[in-house]
């Protein structure tokens, strides 16, 4: 189930494509990328290590950890570089008709 969340709104609100912003959201550390097709919504915790992705870079597509550098594919949650060998969780994002932004959390 798809749920609007007020903190997501004001996240997106004025996120430039290319840039990206760590928030709390449905009780998850999620990290929020706007890129050309539109808004991705992943874990924000890098799965090697608990560092925040929010504290890292984003280049077309792909986040990485500013602890030890493994990176992720902000699409798919893959992990696509070492030490990172765990994929990160994809929370599915639409625009209603609206343009609101909802994400899908669960658990």
């Amino acid at each position: 189930m798809f749920i609007p969340l007020p903190v997501v709104e004001q996240a997106a609100e004025g996120l430039p494509v290319g840039e990206m912003r760590a928030l709390r959201a449905g009780g998850h550390e999620v990290l929020l990328a706007r890129l050309d097709d539109g808004y991705h919504v992943v874990d924000d915790t890098c799965t090697h290590e608990r560092c925040s992705l929010g504290d890292g870079w984003l280049e077309d597509g792909v986040v990485g950890c500013p602890c030890h550098g493994a990176t992720f594919d902000v699409r798919t949650g893959a992990a696509l570089t070492l030490p990172a060998t765990r994929p990160l969780r994809v929370y599915p994002v639409r625009t209603t008709p609206d343009g609101s932004l909802e994400i899908e959390v669960i658990g």
